[in-house]
């Protein structure tokens, strides 16, 4: 099973830790970190999604013009944009580079802002089935060579078809996320990937165990499985730990400037619930998973980060691993000059660990 390492492009220089000061687009930004990551090492990266920033869709095509091999993970969301329209749209990009396109599925789980973009299910579960329909007239477009029809309970389609095909056969590799029960429904049915944030090990076994249960009651192979975390690294482990504490004050007195605030409304999506159950359990979990920041903005994004020299996180990315982990979305505090520091040495040295244990595996299966 290879591994995987996807970065994040943000649309300015900002974090729970940097105060804005430029423009909401950037393309200066933008363009510097998309370089960084092919340079540093990344296979793909992440353009996230929500309500009210800049398209991701619109800065995919942007990062595929000036980059020669990263992939791009586009997050969209369900409901938003016509599933026959978001098909070629997609299909459309991959064809012009070369196959570099996937797609990231946000369902979305805080009501009060999907109404931002006129959303009218406010039950999850609805949200979930409207994107299991979503995704099924996707996957027909992509693949049908005939015109087919579509008559589901949110979607309908008559003669559907899209005359340019995704740049390999089957489709565009499609990661899900979530952590309700009907988030792991719908990955079961369609997911290539299923996107969890920075969990315990107990908590990656047990969604994997779902996620596969799920994929085998469609009669599917089971999803790989992606792993979402804040490495903080430093040549020694006592000073990445000093890292990480300065981390924590710098986000705790800049919440009110950067808006890495617990939400309003006291909301928090499934999986956010999962982080917080976990920082419940203490601030330091397993070998080195710290969950300070998520305790402190409430988990509103992947928050969990895993501290320690690079070798010491490599280490952890090997346990994930043979946890059934192969990809790794990795973000740091500092969106360029962590981008770099994992090219540096992390990402390195943990496709090495993870070559050298599956030779060992091969040795020992011999």
């Amino acid at each position: 099973m290879s591994v995987e390492f996807i970065g994040f492009i943000s649309n300015n220089n900002s974090s729970e830790t940097i105060v804005r000061s430029g423009p909401v687009l950037d393309p200066t930004h933008i363009e510097t970190v998309a370089k960084a990551h092919e340079l540093a090492g990344f296979d793909r990266a992440l353009l996230a999604f929500h309500s009210t920033t800049p398209d991701a869709l619109q800065i995919g095509q942007h990062v595929l013009g000036i980059t020669r091999q990263l992939k791009v993970m586009i997050a969209q969301r369900p409901g938003f944009t016509a599933p026959t329209l978001l098909a070629r749209q997609l299909a459309t990009l991959d064809q012009l580079s070369s196959g570099r396109v996937s797609l990231h599925v946000i369902t979305g789980g805080n009501a009060t802002e999907l109404r931002q973009d006129g959303n009218t299910l406010d039950d999850k579960d609805e949200r979930y089935a409207r994107t299991s329909e979503f995704l099924d007239i996707l996957r027909a477009e992509w693949t049908s060579e005939q015109p087919f029809d579509y008559d589901g309970r949110y979607y309908r389609v008559e003669k559907g078809f899209s005359q340019v095909k995704p740049h390999h056969p089957g489709g565009i590799y499609t990661f899900v996320g979530g952590g309700s029960d009907a988030a792991i429904e719908v990955a079961g049915k369609h997911a290539d990937t299923f996107a969890l944030w920075g969990e315990s090990y107990a908590q990656v076994r047990d969604v994997t165990m779902r996620v596969r249960a799920a994929a085998a009651r469609y009669g599917r192979p089971t999803p790989r499985f992606s792993l979402s975390v804040r490495p903080i690294l430093a040549e020694m482990e006592e000073k990445a730990w000093a890292k990480a504490n300065d981390i924590l004050a710098r986000a705790t007195t800049l919440q009110d400037k950067t808006g890495y605030r617990k939400p309003a409304d006291g909301h928090a999506t499934a999986g956010a619930r999962r982080l917080l159950t976990l920082a419940e359990q203490g601030t330091r979990i397993d070998k080195r998973l710290w969950t300070e920041i998520a305790k402190l903005t409430g988990a509103n994004s992947n928050t969990t980060a895993l501290v320690g020299t690079p070798e010491q996180v490599a280490e952890v990315f090997g346990d994930y691993y043979d946890l059934g982990i192969s990809h790794f979305l990795i973000r740091g505090f500092d969106p360029l000059i962590d981008a770099i520091e994992y090219g540096r040495e992390l990402i390195p040295l943990t496709r090495k660990l993870i070559a050298d244990r599956q030779l060992a595996h091969g040795v020992a299966a011999q």
